[in-house]
């Protein structure tokens, strides 16, 4: 026992003398959660994102019939409304409303800039929601109370599925696995693999045999964007067989995003790999780069789900750039022409990265 007991201390001394190890160990996690309850917890209410059609009737019509049965929250273009009585809690939700056209009321639902997709007809107010989306028809359930409490309301609140491909869950969520794939791919294949060469002394006999070291480097992104492709695609067959999700846009755009979201993440997964000899330490330094991503960055939900002033700050980030430009392929057909800026700014970054992390590698 006092045998155990001594070991144990010997393993407890040598967690403690590493700072990285106790910042990633006990720091990270409390400032993951720290960042995760203001995005989640610190919104006062949630606020749905409603896209409302330019009918037959005027569209002001259905702001006085909210109006009637709602407290405004705010003016404008895009104005909140709460139910009449309700606090202003995550439980009571609020409806931002934009008055678009049907054609671009489609390309907000596609790209998760609204939830439901609202027209006005003789007949009643349509409501168009993805069925199987539990936030979708929670948000649809909540509207139609609101709105027949309208004392001007002329017609019915109409349930529409919205179950065409590019409108469902299915077809949003699926390039968004496939852009955080590329991610994953990368930082775990490429930056905890030298990180482990390094531990293991190996990266040392890398730099004693004649060849370049960017060359070296440089084999990794090569036979991780093969192994990451093999991996997409069979991703996109399943989906494609079993949700019947399509292509709509450009295989060449598709391609293109494809190479510039490796070479991002490769010289992202070079930096992150450059300096540390630890384990413990590596393996915090790619859940630092990863999970922040992996969370905002709009793969599961819409990053608009997120506070007004948190989304300028999303936006920029690499994945995504990734995961909007696939879904543009993917949903709306889009071409080159649509995504080229955003393949070019991923393709920036993986070169800077890449020369930056190679400039101050540690070979030994």
């Amino acid at each position: 026992m006092r045998t155990l007991f001594q070991l144990m201390v010997v393993q407890f001394k040598e967690f403690v003398r590493e700072p990285g190890i106790l910042f990633w160990s006990l720091g990270f996690p409390a400032i993951m959660a720290w960042i995760l309850g203001i995005a989640f917890t610190k919104q006062g209410e949630i606020v749905r994102n409603v896209a409302l059609v330019r009918g037959e009737r005027p569209a002001h019509e259905i702001r006085q019939m909210l109006e009637e049965a709602s407290l405004v929250d705010s003016a404008g273009p895009h104005r909140v409304f709460r139910s009449a009585g309700e606090p202003a809690s995550a439980a009571s939700g609020s409806f931002r409303i934009a008055e678009t056209t049907w054609e671009e009321a489609i390309v907000r639902v596609q790209r998760g800039q609204a939830i439901l997709l609202m027209h006005e007809r003789p007949d009643g107010v349509h409501v168009y929601f993805d069925p199987v989306n539990p936030e979708a028809e929670l948000a649809y359930l909540h509207l139609a109370a609101l709105l027949d409490t309208s004392a001007r309301r002329t017609g019915t609140v109409i349930a529409e599925p919205l179950s065409e491909r590019g409108m469902r869950y299915i077809d949003f969520l699926v390039p968004g696995l496939i852009a955080m794939g590329i991610m994953m791919s990368a930082m775990w294949g490429i930056s905890y693999s030298l990180i482990e060469k390094r531990i293991k002394k190996l990266l040392r006999r890398m730099v004693a045999t004649p060849m370049r070291k960017s060359v070296f480097l440089l084999s990794h992104f090569l036979s991780r964007t093969i192994l990451s492709g093999i991996e997409s695609v069979l991703l996109f067959v399943f989906a494609w067989w079993y949700f019947d999700v399509t292509i709509e846009g450009s295989l060449a755009a598709l391609a293109l995003l494809f190479v510039s979201g490796n070479m991002a993440f490769t010289g992202m997964a070079v930096l992150v790999s450059s300096r540390t000899r630890n384990a413990e330490v590596g393996n915090g330094l790619i859940n630092a780069v990863v999970l922040p991503m992996m969370i905002g960055s709009g793969i599961f939900f819409s990053y608009h789900n997120f506070p007004e002033w948190l989304v300028p700050y999303i936006e920029p980030l690499p994945l995504t750039m990734l995961a909007d430009s696939m879904r543009m392929v993917f949903i709306e057909g889009a071409g080159i022409a649509a995504v080229w800026m955003h393949a070019l700014v991923l393709a920036a970054i993986g070169a800077v990265l890449f020369v930056l992390g190679q400039r101050m590698y540690r070979w030994y």
